[in-house]
């Protein structure tokens, strides 16, 4: 049967929340047989890498919206005294606008980088997806065929392990009258004698010791 192809696989998918697989330990798990195929590892790789980003950004931004806040809170008494004619209060306040400009650029820069991360993310994620996929079911075709030809082995081997239990059986049974016969027809004395020289070892057996195959 022929596989849709990543674009069908794309089209079919678009919409769909599919969740970020590198931070699902059971993802791994995938790849815990047959190990996990470099194309896979740098693609998961890159994903990590933008979910750091992601990470870095919002902790970054987190930081300095309370510097931000800081410097607006001692601009009101820092204008006070600079009213007053305070130099320092003045050559301070100016700072902390100069200050305040900076965080503003910068917030809005990562503000910036914050919004476009979600979708590259999204993006990544959704390419490692149908990679993994692919990957499954090229293993999962590969079981299956593994599983068909041990299954063709099994069911041979059952035929033939069937017909040698019905060989071995058939054996016992023409020992077992054998024995039976040659016991009747020359007697335990000589039997025994026979025994020791050809079979010792039917000397040690309980069938043996107890007579049943005498009887």
């Amino acid at each position: 049967m022929a596989r849709n192809t990543k674009k069908d696989f794309s089209v079919s998918l678009d919409g769909r929340k599919i969740p970020l697989l590198t931070l699902d330990h059971k993802w791994y798990k995938l790849f815990a047989l047959r190990g996990m195929p470099g194309q896979i590892k740098d693609k998961a790789d890159q994903l990590n890498a933008l979910l750091m980003q992601q990470g870095k950004c919002n902790t970054e931004l987190k930081k300095l919206k309370v510097v931000k806040k800081s410097l607006v809170d001692e601009i009101v008494p820092l204008m006070a005294e600079a009213a007053e004619g305070n130099p320092k209060a003045e050559q301070k306040m100016q700072k902390n606008k100069r200050m305040i400009d900076e965080c503003n650029e910068r917030i809005e820069a990562l503000g910036k980088e914050i919004d476009g991360l979600p979708e590259q993310v999204s993006e990544v994620n959704n390419q490692l997806m149908l990679m993994t996929m692919e990957e499954c079911y090229d293993m999962l075709q590969d079981n299956d065929s593994s599983i068909d030809q041990i299954t063709e082995w099994i069911n041979t081997v059952r035929v033939e392990l069937k017909k040698k239990v019905v060989k071995k059986q058939e054996c016992e049974l023409l020992n077992h009258t054998l024995y039976s016969y040659m016991h009747d027809i020359f007697g335990a004395e000589v039997i025994e004698i026979f025994d020791m020289q050809y079979v010792p070892e039917r000397m040690k057996t309980p069938d043996f010791k107890h007579g049943s195959m005498a009887e």
